[in-house]
């Protein structure tokens, strides 16, 4: 099985194709450089650019380039990055893979559960629509909707909404990680609001069961299935590093000043969001407790 990745240096996208090629896939990379060897090829998105050779005759591809969401202050230029490197990507592959003679089976284009916007205490599942907010409005619902000229081709689309994502490798966990060791770890804002995570491991996991089950199609929320509340998630990750934790929550005020915009719909804002489709289609997580997926990760 030949399997196209965009976004393949990223924690996602590393952790992917390594676990592909262990299965036995043949995995070619997207790279916006001079490609190296025959599991690379080029392409330039925001130039509508793509090696259409590379795609011609494979099984699926599994599109994850974007800039990161967190990386940095949303200054109005990285808002519009946010988006355009969203759309431009997935516009040009979706786009290419449905003028291909021989078209993949699969298209499964990452996503995010930033689509629901602040769920409250109320648990959404797919059926759910969108949510307010620059990240539902701006960045998802645009994103998810580049994906329509794959899907009018024939070719089975998954948008993979991902959730907070828990690895030792990278991404935000790695971020905290230094202030809950040194026992300065605290809850952010009111607490209260809910984040929905999934390990490393059974985001990889997902992925694959979803890419070998043609049955799935369309919004697939890629988290737990018990999501927590950003307290819950202090105290465990407290707890998983043997070190107290700060009894007083970091007002909102305070991560606003510290970080922008960002912390409105980052942080401060929370998505209880469940995976129904995942679980239908007979998916068994490795990790469905928060302690459990903190304990392998760190």
């Amino acid at each position: 099985m030949t399997i196209i990745v965009t976004g393949s240096s990223g924690l996602l996208g590393t952790a992917l194709v390594e676990a592909l090629r262990d299965d036995g896939a043949r995995v070619v990379r997207l790279v916006r450089r001079v490609p190296e060897g025959d599991d690379e090829a080029f392409w330039n998105p925001a130039k509508g650019v793509v090696d259409q050779a590379a795609l011609e005759g494979a099984e699926a591809v599994i599109h994850l380039a974007g800039a990161g969401i967190g990386d940095r202050r949303w200054s109005e230029d990285h808002k519009r990055e946010l988006t355009r490197s969203r759309v431009e990507g997935t516009r040009t592959l979706a786009g290419a893979l449905a003028g291909l003679g021989a078209k993949p089976a699969a298209l499964l284009s990452g996503s995010a559960i930033g689509f629901y916007g602040d769920t409250g205490d109320v648990a959404v599942d797919e059926t759910a629509s969108a949510g307010e907010g620059f990240l539902a409005q701006e960045v998802v619902v645009p994103w998810e909707a580049e994906t329509a000229p794959a899907e009018e081709a024939g070719i089975r689309v998954v948008r993979l909404r991902t959730g907070l994502v828990l690895s030792g490798r990278g991404g935000m966990l790695s971020q905290i990680l230094p202030v809950f060791r040194m026992g300065l770890g605290a809850p952010l804002g009111s607490g209260r609001q809910y984040w929905s995570w999934i390990s490393i491991d059974d985001w990889v996991l997902a992925v694959q069961h979803i890419l070998k089950n043609p049955g799935i199609s369309g919004p697939v929320n890629v988290t737990a299935p018990e999501p927590v509340t950003n307290a819950e998630f202090t105290k465990a990750l407290g707890a998983a590093l043997h070190r107290p934790t700060m009894p007083l929550a970091v007002p909102g005020f305070v991560l606003r000043a510290a970080i922008g915009e960002f912390a409105e719909e980052g942080v401060l804002t929370g998505q209880r969001v469940l995976p129904r489709r995942l679980l239908e289609s007979g998916y068994a997580f490795r990790h469905t407790r928060l302690d459990e997926a903190l304990a392998a990760v760190i």
